[in-house]
C-alpha cells in the first residue's frame, strides 16, 4: 500500500502550496518526503508525528529537501533534531536516512545531524536526488 500525505492532510491549515509532503509505501517499506518552498518548524514537528504514528520508524526514508527554504532558527533546528532523538532512544529499528539539501543549507542541516548520529542507522547527506534514490534503494527493506 501506498499513502500521498501532506501537512495539510495531517492536520494543519492548508495554504496555496503545501511545502511538505510525503509517501509511504509499506511494500517497499520506504518513505519518500519532498519539501519545496518555504517549511516551519510545525510542519516537520507534524510531520515527525506522522511518521511515528504511521510506524516507519524502521522504514528506508529519502528526504528531499533540495527546493525547500526555511526562516527556523539554529534552535528550531536543534529542537527538531532532539525530538527525533528522543523517539529514536524508544525504537527497536531504525532505517536508513538519506537527507538532500543545497550546499548552503548544509550546515545548518549537519548541526541537526549531529544529533541524530548517536543513531544506530546508516545516514548520508548528498546534495542531488539521484545519487540519494540510489544509494536508499540499494539499502535492505
Amino acid at each position: 500500500m501506498s499513502v500521498l500525505c501532506s501537512v495539510a492532510a495531517a492536520g494543519l491549515a492548508q495554504s496555496s502550496s503545501m511545502p511538505l509532503h510525503w509517501t509511504v509505501d509499506s511494500k517497499e517499506r520506504l518513505v519518500i518526503a519532498r519539501a519545496e518552498g518555504a517549511v516551519t518548524r510545525a510542519e516537520i514537528e507534524n510531520y515527525i508525528t506522522v511518521m511515528n504514528g504511521a510506524g516507519t520508524l524502521a522504514y528506508r526514508k529519502l528526504f528531499d529537501g533540495s527546493r525547500a527554504d526555511t526562516a527556523m532558527t539554529p534552535e528550531d533546528m536543534l529542537a527538531i533534531g532532539v525530538q527525533i532523538r528522543a523517539r529514536h532512544a524508544t525504537a527497536a529499528t531504525l532505517g536508513p536516512l538519506a537527507i538532500v539539501v543545497p550546499p548552503a543549507r548544509a550546515e545548518l542541516v549537519s548541526r541537526v545531524l549531529g544529533i541524530l548520529a548517536t543513531a544506530n542507522r546508516p545516514m548520508r547527506v548528498f546534495s542531488d536526488i539521484e545519487p540519494a534514490r540510489r544509494w536508499i534503494e540499494s539499502l535492505p527493506k
